[in-house]
């Protein structure tokens, strides 16, 4: 993988509402900053992140998911073209490729709502509420070419209480990933 030095010209990739793109929106607007998002792209053209990007005034493209490898190699053009150092998946309700992580060759960061390696993939709330877990949070880790295996770069945790609904649940999880996103960018450029 590529090393980086400086700002990295980073893309924001979402599929839905944009809450994670708001923090690290607002993180890359602060000095300490080792990012500029230069380009938001998602997978879904309703994305009220899109909105949130437009408004903005960051560079933003819905790329249509017809079929995997046309969406990946589309994606690879605009990474390229807008100089992209690094990408942030953010609520990307897309798996990307193995070979897609190999073509771009550059770090990818991903934000997932448990403590991995516990409840990869999706209702990982609703999992951690029928194990009756004490615990989950979030974890920021390296995307690598298996389904949220990469090295973990932070991750924190909440405690989960009887009374815990998947929604509550949700909601104090979002909370910390909104924290703990742009520390982990920092962690993970810390040595450059």
């Amino acid at each position: 993988m590529e090393k980086l030095s400086g700002k990295k010209n980073t893309a924001v990739l979402i599929s839905g509402r944009g809450s994670n793109l708001r923090s690290l929106v607002k993180y890359s607007k602060t000095k300490k900053s080792l990012i500029r998002i230069v380009l938001v792209v998602s997978n879904n053209f309703s994305a009220k992140g899109l909105d949130y990007a437009n408004k903005s005034k960051i560079n933003n493209v819905f790329i249509k998911d017809s079929n995997k490898k046309s969406f990946e190699d589309r994606l690879l053009k605009l990474l390229k073209k807008n100089n992209v150092d690094f990408i942030c998946l953010a609520g990307f309700m897309k798996i990307l490729s193995g070979s897609f992580v190999r073509k771009f060759n550059k770090p990818i960061l991903n934000i997932h709502p448990s403590l991995l390696p516990k409840y990869k993939g999706l209702n990982t709330h609703s999992r951690a509420i029928q194990n009756k877990d004490k615990y989950s949070g979030a974890t920021v880790h390296i995307v690598n070419e298996k389904l949220d295996s990469g090295k973990i770069i932070l991750q924190k945790k909440v405690k989960i209480l009887k009374s815990e609904s998947v929604k509550s649940l949700e909601k104090k999880v979002l909370k910390i990933e909104h924290k703990i996103y742009p520390k982990a960018i920092i962690k993970l450029f810390a040595s450059d």
